[in-house]
């Protein structure tokens, strides 16, 4: 139906959608690609990303939307790259299918001379506390929206409201404080990573969802907060993702992101390429 899809990756709305359905995604450093003409959700955290077929469509599209000469990511050796596998929060709650499908990709990137370390990084811990208002999201959002909801508020989706509306709880100081944390936790976070090549994860934590399972509102919201937890660590880093999937041929879609620290684009399609490459495989 297209070759390509273009979204605004705000907490993973490239990369799950890619890891849910077999396909690649990428999220790029924020800054890298112009916000002209798109319809804001985070000024902060937005990032005009894609889903595609494979991580070398992903890199001409992100090439092209930053005003770069579009060449698909050269090929790049795995022997001796440093991944770091965080230890903390993202690994919490995997169903056993995601579980199976991640031990297999670390497995077989060691196989192929990679380095897979586990990296504590408790600073993850901090991010449910940073956010439990809704974080930058929901108040960048509710200012957005706040004279269109007073206006118009039985016209907008009521799961999409209720999350606009939490911005509604924060306050100039509230705001203010979440983005000197963000920066403090950025630091905190890089100095920990500086050593490694990428930081590797389940994209999400759970296959896709039935529609059924959705239906009650207290359940669409445990898994609508499960399938952002991981790809909105790195939008809050400000760094850049690509989720590759890592699933066997016939078994239910699953992703792994490689994830690279703030204008490492390059590099970290580069990486991508290169584990999706050696996880192609697994798909027939």
């Amino acid at each position: 139906m297209a070759a390509a899809g273009l979204g605004t990756d705000t907490g993973g709305s490239c990369r799950i959608p890619a890891a849910l359905t077999g396909l690649a995604g990428f999220k790029p450093t924020a800054r890298r690609v112009p916000r002209a003409g798109v319809l804001p959700l985070s000024p902060t955290l937005d990032s005009v990303g894609s889903i595609a077929p494979t991580i070398s469509c992903c890199a001409v599209i992100d090439a092209i939307a930053a005003g770069e000469r579009p060449l698909a990511p050269q090929p790049f050796p795995l022997a001796g790259l440093r991944f770091a596998v965080p230890q903390s929060l993202v690994l919490e709650d995997m169903d056993a299918s995601v579980a199976r499908d991640f031990a297999r990709a670390t497995g077989m990137l060691s196989a192929a001379g990679a380095r897979v370390s586990d990296l504590p990084l408790p600073e993850l811990l901090d991010l449910p506390a940073l956010n439990a208002k809704g974080g930058l999201v929901a108040a960048e959002a509710f200012a957005w929206h706040r004279s269109l909801l007073a206006a118009r508020a039985p016209d907008y989706d009521p799961r999409v409201r209720m999350r606009i509306e939490k911005g509604a709880e924060q306050d100039a100081s509230d705001y203010i404080t979440l983005c000197i944390a963000r920066t403090d936790f950025i630091e905190r976070v890089t100095a920990q990573c500086a050593l490694f090549d990428a930081l590797i994860m389940p994209t999400v934590p759970h296959i896709a969802p039935t529609i059924a399972e959705l239906e009650d509102d207290d359940a669409y919201a445990r898994a609508n907060l499960l399938m952002l937890r991981n790809p909105a660590v790195v939008n809050f880093l400000d760094g850049c993702a690509a989720s590759v999937p890592c699933h066997r041929a016939g078994d239910a879609p699953a992703g792994l992101m490689v994830s690279g620290l703030g204008g490492t684009d390059s590099r970290t399609l580069a990486i991508a390429q290169a584990v999706e490459a050696l996880l192609a495989p697994l798909r027939g």
